[in-house]
Protein backbone atom coordinates (compact mmCIF):
# COMPACT_ATOMS: atom_id res chain seq x y z
CA UNK A 1 0.00 0.00 0.00
CA UNK A 2 1.03 3.54 -0.90
CA UNK A 3 -0.15 6.89 1.10
CA UNK A 4 0.85 10.34 0.71
CA UNK A 5 2.47 12.62 3.70
CA UNK A 6 2.52 16.15 2.96
CA UNK A 7 5.91 16.89 1.43
CA UNK A 8 6.57 20.88 3.09
CA UNK A 9 10.37 21.46 2.90
CA UNK A 10 11.13 23.56 -0.37
CA UNK A 11 14.74 22.51 -1.72
CA UNK A 12 13.93 19.33 -3.91
CA UNK A 13 10.36 21.22 -4.76
CA UNK A 14 12.18 24.38 -6.28
CA UNK A 15 14.62 22.24 -8.35
CA UNK A 16 11.47 20.20 -9.79
CA UNK A 17 9.80 23.58 -10.80
CA UNK A 18 12.89 24.59 -12.74
CA UNK A 19 12.15 21.98 -15.04
CA UNK A 20 8.74 20.99 -15.19
CA UNK A 21 4.99 22.63 -15.14
CA UNK A 22 2.83 21.94 -12.49
CA UNK A 23 0.72 19.11 -14.25
CA UNK A 24 3.91 16.78 -13.77
CA UNK A 25 4.11 17.31 -9.72
CA UNK A 26 1.25 15.49 -8.52
CA UNK A 27 0.09 18.16 -6.10
CA UNK A 28 -2.27 18.32 -3.45
CA UNK A 29 -5.12 20.88 -3.02
CA UNK A 30 -4.42 23.96 -0.66
CA UNK A 31 -1.70 25.66 1.28
CA UNK A 32 -0.53 27.79 -2.11
CA UNK A 33 2.94 28.84 -1.34
CA UNK A 34 5.58 30.79 -3.58
CA UNK A 35 8.85 29.19 -4.15
CA UNK A 36 11.58 30.72 -6.14
CA UNK A 37 14.48 29.56 -8.83
CA UNK A 38 14.52 32.06 -10.97
CA UNK A 39 11.19 33.68 -11.45
CA UNK A 40 9.08 32.58 -8.26
CA UNK A 41 5.72 30.43 -9.13
CA UNK A 42 2.86 30.27 -6.67
CA UNK A 43 1.84 26.06 -6.29
CA UNK A 44 0.37 24.04 -4.20
CA UNK A 45 1.94 21.55 -1.44
CA UNK A 46 3.96 18.45 -3.56
CA UNK A 47 2.98 15.04 -2.09
CA UNK A 48 5.84 12.93 -0.75
CA UNK A 49 4.82 9.38 -0.98
CA UNK A 50 5.83 5.99 1.01
CA UNK A 51 5.25 2.42 0.95
CA UNK A 52 5.97 -0.66 2.76
CA UNK A 53 9.03 -2.33 1.58
CA UNK A 54 10.82 -5.35 3.27
CA UNK A 55 11.81 -4.58 6.90
CA UNK A 56 10.85 -0.32 6.52
CA UNK A 57 7.83 1.59 5.22
CA UNK A 58 10.12 3.97 2.74
CA UNK A 59 9.54 7.51 2.08
CA UNK A 60 9.59 8.52 -1.38
CA UNK A 61 9.31 11.74 -3.99
CA UNK A 62 8.68 10.56 -7.50
CA UNK A 63 7.89 12.49 -10.60
CA UNK A 64 8.11 11.39 -14.19
CA UNK A 65 5.78 9.54 -16.51
CA UNK A 66 4.90 6.27 -15.06
CA UNK A 67 5.56 4.72 -18.15
CA UNK A 68 9.35 6.43 -18.41
CA UNK A 69 12.49 4.69 -18.02
CA UNK A 70 12.94 4.17 -14.01
CA UNK A 71 15.46 5.81 -12.20
CA UNK A 72 16.32 5.29 -8.90
CA UNK A 73 18.41 8.08 -7.29
CA UNK A 74 19.92 7.38 -3.60
CA UNK A 75 21.44 9.65 -1.34
CA UNK A 76 24.45 9.03 1.04
CA UNK A 77 25.40 9.26 4.51
CA UNK A 78 25.00 12.01 5.95
CA UNK A 79 22.97 13.81 3.37
CA UNK A 80 18.73 12.96 2.03
CA UNK A 81 17.10 13.58 -1.04
CA UNK A 82 17.62 16.86 -1.05
CA UNK A 83 20.95 16.44 -2.89
CA UNK A 84 18.96 15.77 -6.07
CA UNK A 85 17.10 18.63 -6.15
CA UNK A 86 18.39 19.73 -9.46
CA UNK A 87 19.35 16.36 -11.04
CA UNK A 88 15.55 15.12 -10.52
CA UNK A 89 13.86 18.03 -13.42
CA UNK A 90 16.84 16.87 -15.39
CA UNK A 91 16.07 13.41 -15.82
CA UNK A 92 12.16 13.66 -16.03
CA UNK A 93 12.78 16.53 -18.80
CA UNK A 94 13.91 13.47 -20.70
CA UNK A 95 11.29 11.12 -19.82
CA UNK A 96 12.21 9.28 -16.81
CA UNK A 97 10.14 7.87 -13.69
CA UNK A 98 12.44 9.13 -11.12
CA UNK A 99 12.06 8.09 -7.79
CA UNK A 100 14.66 8.93 -4.84
CA UNK A 101 14.03 7.13 -1.32
CA UNK A 102 14.77 8.53 2.00
CA UNK A 103 17.32 5.30 3.01
CA UNK A 104 17.16 3.34 6.65
CA UNK A 105 17.44 6.36 9.24
CA UNK A 106 16.64 9.33 7.53
CA UNK A 107 13.79 11.63 7.50
CA UNK A 108 10.41 10.32 7.20
CA UNK A 109 11.54 6.11 6.42
CA UNK A 110 10.34 3.98 9.57
CA UNK A 111 11.37 0.18 10.78
CA UNK A 112 7.92 -1.49 10.41
CA UNK A 113 8.81 -3.30 14.02
CA UNK A 114 10.73 -2.52 16.86
CA UNK A 115 12.12 -5.57 17.16
CA UNK A 116 14.21 -5.13 14.02
CA UNK A 117 17.75 -4.88 14.37
CA UNK A 118 18.93 -1.12 13.30
CA UNK A 119 21.41 -2.04 11.27
CA UNK A 120 23.41 -0.04 9.01
CA UNK A 121 25.30 -2.50 7.14
CA UNK A 122 26.01 -2.52 3.38
CA UNK A 123 23.49 -5.94 3.01
CA UNK A 124 20.68 -4.38 4.31
CA UNK A 125 20.82 -1.39 2.17
CA UNK A 126 20.73 -3.52 -0.65
CA UNK A 127 17.93 -5.63 0.49
CA UNK A 128 16.23 -2.31 1.04
CA UNK A 129 16.68 -1.18 -2.66
CA UNK A 130 15.60 -4.20 -3.86
CA UNK A 131 12.35 -4.36 -1.73
CA UNK A 132 11.62 -1.08 -2.86
CA UNK A 133 11.75 -2.55 -6.48
CA UNK A 134 9.50 -5.11 -5.57
CA UNK A 135 7.03 -2.82 -3.75
CA UNK A 136 7.15 -0.28 -6.62
CA UNK A 137 7.18 -3.18 -9.35
CA UNK A 138 9.83 -1.92 -10.94
CA UNK A 139 11.41 -4.95 -12.96
CA UNK A 140 14.26 -2.83 -13.56
CA UNK A 141 15.46 0.50 -13.01
CA UNK A 142 18.68 2.66 -13.90
CA UNK A 143 20.64 2.90 -10.12
CA UNK A 144 22.16 6.10 -9.26
CA UNK A 145 24.20 6.81 -5.81
CA UNK A 146 26.75 7.97 -3.66
CA UNK A 147 28.40 7.01 -0.50
CA UNK A 148 25.39 4.49 1.27
CA UNK A 149 23.56 5.03 -1.56
CA UNK A 150 26.28 4.09 -3.96
CA UNK A 151 26.79 1.00 -2.15
CA UNK A 152 23.04 0.17 -2.07
CA UNK A 153 23.05 0.56 -5.75
CA UNK A 154 26.28 -1.35 -5.81
CA UNK A 155 24.99 -4.68 -3.80
CA UNK A 156 21.65 -5.06 -6.13
CA UNK A 157 23.88 -4.24 -9.60
CA UNK A 158 26.31 -7.17 -7.87
CA UNK A 159 24.19 -9.72 -6.49
CA UNK A 160 20.53 -9.17 -8.71
CA UNK A 161 22.24 -7.11 -11.74
CA UNK A 162 18.64 -8.15 -13.96
CA UNK A 163 17.19 -5.99 -11.48
CA UNK A 164 19.63 -3.08 -12.55
CA UNK A 165 19.10 -1.72 -16.55
CA UNK A 166 22.21 0.31 -15.71
CA UNK A 167 25.21 2.15 -12.27
CA UNK A 168 26.19 5.15 -11.24
CA UNK A 169 28.47 5.35 -8.47
CA UNK A 170 30.00 7.38 -7.07
CA UNK A 171 33.56 6.65 -6.03
CA UNK A 172 33.31 3.55 -7.88
CA UNK A 173 32.95 0.14 -6.57
CA UNK A 174 31.08 0.80 -3.23
CA UNK A 175 31.05 -2.22 -1.53
CA UNK A 176 33.03 -2.48 1.58
CA UNK A 177 36.10 -5.72 1.53
CA UNK A 178 36.06 -6.89 4.69
CA UNK A 179 38.75 -8.56 4.23
CA UNK A 180 41.18 -5.65 4.16
CA UNK A 181 38.84 -2.75 6.56
CA UNK A 182 42.08 -4.06 9.46
CA UNK A 183 45.02 -3.39 7.46
CA UNK A 184 46.40 0.02 8.53
CA UNK A 185 47.19 2.76 6.03
CA UNK A 186 49.62 5.64 6.26
CA UNK A 187 48.68 7.97 8.40
CA UNK A 188 47.80 10.96 6.04
CA UNK A 189 45.17 8.02 4.41
CA UNK A 190 43.94 7.51 7.56
CA UNK A 191 43.31 10.98 8.97
CA UNK A 192 40.25 11.54 6.58
CA UNK A 193 38.56 8.76 8.43
CA UNK A 194 39.09 9.73 12.14
CA UNK A 195 35.07 9.74 12.47
CA UNK A 196 35.05 6.47 11.83
CA UNK A 197 36.93 5.84 14.93
CA UNK A 198 35.60 7.75 17.22
CA UNK A 199 32.13 5.69 15.88
CA UNK A 200 33.72 2.56 17.29
CA UNK A 201 33.14 3.91 21.20
CA UNK A 202 30.55 4.89 23.29
CA UNK A 203 31.95 8.23 23.71
CA UNK A 204 31.64 8.65 19.87
CA UNK A 205 27.78 7.74 19.85
CA UNK A 206 26.83 9.80 22.95
CA UNK A 207 29.05 12.79 20.97
CA UNK A 208 27.12 12.17 17.77
CA UNK A 209 23.72 11.30 19.50
CA UNK A 210 24.32 15.13 20.96
CA UNK A 211 26.02 17.35 18.08
CA UNK A 212 24.70 14.84 15.30
CA UNK A 213 23.92 18.46 13.35
CA UNK A 214 27.49 19.81 14.01
CA UNK A 215 29.74 16.72 13.30
CA UNK A 216 27.28 16.13 9.82
CA UNK A 217 28.01 20.26 8.49
CA UNK A 218 31.53 19.40 9.52
CA UNK A 219 31.76 16.32 7.48
CA UNK A 220 29.79 18.44 4.96
CA UNK A 221 32.61 21.25 4.79
CA UNK A 222 35.62 18.35 5.25
CA UNK A 223 34.02 16.41 2.45
CA UNK A 224 33.41 18.89 0.30
CA UNK A 225 36.04 21.85 0.69
CA UNK A 226 35.02 23.93 -2.54
CA UNK A 227 31.37 23.59 -1.72
CA UNK A 228 29.86 27.26 -0.64
CA UNK A 229 26.43 25.65 0.82
CA UNK A 230 24.44 27.95 2.77
CA UNK A 231 22.70 27.52 6.40
CA UNK A 232 19.34 27.01 4.28
CA UNK A 233 20.23 24.01 1.90
CA UNK A 234 21.64 22.26 5.15
CA UNK A 235 18.84 23.48 7.39
CA UNK A 236 16.44 21.40 4.69
CA UNK A 237 18.54 18.40 4.94
CA UNK A 238 19.42 18.42 8.68
CA UNK A 239 15.73 17.81 9.39
CA UNK A 240 16.46 14.01 8.68
CA UNK A 241 18.89 13.64 11.24
CA UNK A 242 15.99 13.60 13.64
CA UNK A 243 15.06 10.52 12.53
CA UNK A 244 14.41 8.11 15.72
CA UNK A 245 16.90 5.38 14.30
CA UNK A 246 19.12 7.59 12.81
CA UNK A 247 22.19 7.34 15.66
CA UNK A 248 21.52 3.39 15.71
CA UNK A 249 21.46 3.10 12.09
CA UNK A 250 24.72 5.19 11.24
CA UNK A 251 26.75 3.80 14.37
CA UNK A 252 25.94 0.18 13.37
CA UNK A 253 27.30 0.51 10.12
CA UNK A 254 30.59 2.06 10.77
CA UNK A 255 30.93 -0.73 13.84
CA UNK A 256 29.73 -3.67 11.65
CA UNK A 257 32.18 -2.34 8.63
CA UNK A 258 34.86 -3.07 11.41
CA UNK A 259 33.83 -6.36 12.87
CA UNK A 260 32.53 -4.67 15.89
CA UNK A 261 29.08 -5.48 16.41
CA UNK A 262 27.23 -8.28 14.20
CA UNK A 263 25.18 -8.14 11.56
CA UNK A 264 21.10 -8.53 11.10
CA UNK A 265 21.63 -12.54 10.48
CA UNK A 266 18.48 -11.60 7.64
CA UNK A 267 20.74 -10.42 5.93
CA UNK A 268 23.61 -13.24 6.41
CA UNK A 269 23.54 -15.01 2.90
CA UNK A 270 23.94 -11.22 1.48
CA UNK A 271 26.37 -10.46 3.51
CA UNK A 272 28.50 -13.88 2.86
CA UNK A 273 28.26 -12.86 -0.75
CA UNK A 274 29.40 -9.53 -0.87
CA UNK A 275 32.19 -10.76 1.18
CA UNK A 276 33.25 -12.18 -2.26
CA UNK A 277 33.77 -8.91 -3.68
CA UNK A 278 30.94 -10.16 -6.23
CA UNK A 279 32.35 -8.35 -9.82
CA UNK A 280 29.69 -5.82 -11.29
CA UNK A 281 28.56 -6.58 -15.23
CA UNK A 282 25.87 -4.27 -15.73
CA UNK A 283 26.55 -0.99 -18.10
CA UNK A 284 28.59 1.01 -15.31
CA UNK A 285 29.53 4.98 -15.14
CA UNK A 286 31.91 5.55 -11.90
CA UNK A 287 32.76 9.18 -10.76
CA UNK A 288 34.68 10.88 -8.59
CA UNK A 289 34.80 13.99 -7.26
CA UNK A 290 38.08 15.94 -7.99
CA UNK A 291 37.93 17.74 -4.52
CA UNK A 292 36.49 14.69 -2.64
CA UNK A 293 37.62 15.04 1.06
CA UNK A 294 36.34 11.94 1.93
CA UNK A 295 38.11 9.61 -0.65
CA UNK A 296 39.77 12.02 -2.94
CA UNK A 297 39.92 11.31 -6.81
CA UNK A 298 41.37 8.28 -8.54
CA UNK A 299 42.07 7.48 -12.34
CA UNK A 300 39.82 4.32 -11.73
CA UNK A 301 42.54 1.76 -12.90
CA UNK A 302 42.39 0.17 -9.76
CA UNK A 303 39.00 -0.87 -9.42
CA UNK A 304 39.31 -1.91 -12.93
CA UNK A 305 38.88 -5.68 -12.72
CA UNK A 306 35.43 -5.24 -10.19
CA UNK A 307 33.68 -4.48 -13.53
CA UNK A 308 33.14 -6.87 -16.04
CA UNK A 309 30.42 -5.35 -18.61
CA UNK A 310 31.09 -1.66 -20.11
CA UNK A 311 32.58 1.13 -17.46
CA UNK A 312 33.54 4.72 -17.85
CA UNK A 313 35.48 6.56 -15.47
CA UNK A 314 35.13 10.38 -14.69
CA UNK A 315 36.89 13.21 -12.38
CA UNK A 316 34.08 15.64 -11.93
CA UNK A 317 36.06 19.34 -11.51
CA UNK A 318 34.90 21.54 -8.80
CA UNK A 319 32.99 18.50 -7.10
CA UNK A 320 33.96 17.18 -3.33
CA UNK A 321 31.66 13.81 -2.08
CA UNK A 322 28.32 15.25 -2.44
CA UNK A 323 27.86 14.65 -6.17
CA UNK A 324 24.54 15.23 -7.48
CA UNK A 325 23.88 18.32 -5.51
CA UNK A 326 27.89 19.70 -6.21
CA UNK A 327 27.45 19.18 -10.08
CA UNK A 328 23.95 17.86 -10.65
CA UNK A 329 24.42 18.19 -14.58
CA UNK A 330 27.45 15.90 -14.54
CA UNK A 331 25.27 13.35 -12.47
CA UNK A 332 22.35 13.95 -14.90
CA UNK A 333 24.19 13.35 -17.68
CA UNK A 334 25.72 9.73 -16.06
CA UNK A 335 22.63 8.72 -15.70
CA UNK A 336 20.85 9.82 -19.01
CA UNK A 337 23.93 7.91 -20.45
CA UNK A 338 22.73 4.75 -19.19
CA UNK A 339 19.38 4.86 -19.61
CA UNK A 340 19.96 5.78 -23.61
CA UNK A 341 22.26 2.57 -24.00
CA UNK A 342 19.60 0.66 -21.97
CA UNK A 343 17.23 2.02 -25.00
CA UNK A 344 19.02 0.74 -27.24
CA UNK A 345 19.86 -2.66 -26.27
CA UNK A 346 17.75 -5.35 -28.07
Amino acid sequence: MTGDMSFKRRGLLRGIVAGMGVAGLGLVAGGARAFKLGEPRALGSPSLKNVNAGVLNIAYYEAGPEKGPAVVLLHGFPYDIEAYAEVVPMLVSAGCRVVVPYLRGFGPTRFLSSETLRSGEQAALGADLLALLDALKLPRAVLAGYDWGGRAASVVAALWPERCAGLVSGNGYAIVDSSTVGIPAKPEAEIPFWWQYYFQTERGRAGYEKYRREFNRLFWKQWSPTWQFDDATFARTAASFDNPDHVDVSIHSYRHRFGAVKGDPAYAEFDRRLSLQPAISVRTVTLDGADDGAHGPTDGSAQAAKFTGPRTHRVVAGAGHNLPQEAPRAFSDAVLELVRADRRTP
